[in-house]
């Protein structure tokens, strides 16, 4: 184990809630990239990760306990987020004629599958090996609102490449909504640095689909070209943040989905992040047709790992994703997952330095 690298203590996240055991465990690779995972919420901990001088740090966001991830206002901290990620018109969709009722956990909306949503349980979780995680969850028919008895399956896997490769499998009995994503925060400093302004950010998608003030999607999609949301070339996140921009001032900065270039494929980069200091490099590969891009805007010093505080902007997120409010909107792409279907979702953080 390289020196740097501080795991953390396994017996801190030992717990036993409603029947079920809490646990953590830690992949490697040969390359001595380090990610510890937690089966509550089949959440990522910690991803350690060299820069261009070979000294490791920890890039996200997290507690070192898993009574904080519990507690805390900050829910979603490394997360699998579902049944959808994202957030859902007015708490409510139609399939088949019925309607539905979500919780309403963002002010008049759904957000991130509700007020426990798969970032709030607890996952069975199986060492495949050395490398590779994997956590079952079974939703069962209602649970926050949604249909059918989902079975779910996330596959971590950290490979030789310096990828963290995450899958993500379903099958339902019913008819019902399902877009997961991962939620880790990343700031390639390392996790507690200041801002992530600095960092360039460029993301392979000529639209995004702008938000009114409670941040649902207009149902436009429109170009980003000449907007604060081009991203098309490299650009420092916050070169232009405090723009007078409608778009900016309802999200309090970044909030919003990226319409992906040649989506279904992952093999066309979605997204790169460049941290110049520490020569580290983050690209994004999906089969998902957008990208959440999240600034962090909401931090607000809330107490991490190591006794770091986590302050506005100091890491931003990458979800993989299909679009906020699909099922209320019929030109978005289709979210709805029925019997005889197989749910397949991937998302490749690969890294680097330069």
């Amino acid at each position: 184990m390289n020196k740097d690298i501080k795991l953390l203590c396994k017996s801190a996240f030992q717990k036993k809630l409603n029947e079920q055991k809490t646990n953590l465990f830690v992949l490697k690779n040969k390359n001595g990239l380090v990610l510890e995972i937690t089966n509550y919420g089949a959440r990522v901990v910690s991803l350690w990760t060299p820069d261009s001088k070979g000294n490791f740090e920890d890039i996200v966001l997290g507690f070192d306990n898993i009574d904080d991830y519990i507690n805390s206002n900050e829910k979603f901290f490394g997360a699998t987020i579902g049944r959808y990620g994202n957030r859902i018109k007015d708490g409510k969709f139609i399939i088949n004629n019925k309607e539905y009722a979500l919780a309403k956990n963002n002010g008049p909306n759904h957000l991130h599958g509700g007020d426990k949503g798969f970032n709030d349980v607890v996952w069975k979780a199986h060492l495949i090996n050395k490398q590779t995680l994997e956590l079952r969850y079974l939703s069962k028919n209602m649970e926050e609102g949604y249909p059918g008895n989902l079975n779910v399956k996330v596959l971590y896997n950290l490979n030789n490449r310096d990828e963290l490769k995450i899958e993500y499998f379903a099958k339902t009995d019913q008819s019902t909504y399902v877009n997961i994503t991962h939620h880790s925060f990343f700031n390639l400093l390392g996790a507690g640095h200041k801002t992530i302004n600095e960092h360039l950010l460029y993301i392979n998608a000529n639209s995004f689909t702008p938000v009114n003030e409670t941040l649902i999607p207009t149902g436009n999609i429109e170009l980003v070209g000449n907007t604060p949301f081009d991203f098309t070339l490299p650009t420092k996140i916050g070169k232009r943040i405090n723009q007078d921009n409608k778009q900016l001032n309802y999200g309090n900065g970044y909030d919003h989905n990226f319409v992906l270039n040649n989506y279904q494929s992952d093999k066309i980069i979605a997204a790169k992040v460049i941290e110049n200091k520490s020569g580290r490099t983050l690209e994004v590969y999906t089969n998902e047709p957008g990208l959440q891009f999240y600034g962090g805007n909401f931090l607000s010093g809330t107490i991490g790992k190591h006794n770091k505080a986590y302050n506005k902007r100091s890491a931003f997120c990458l979800e993989s994703q299909h679009f906020p409010n699909s099922p209320n909107q019929e030109n978005f792409p289709r979210t709805l997952l029925k019997p005889n279907e197989n749910y397949y979702s991937i998302c490749i953080y690969k890294f680097s330095t330069n």
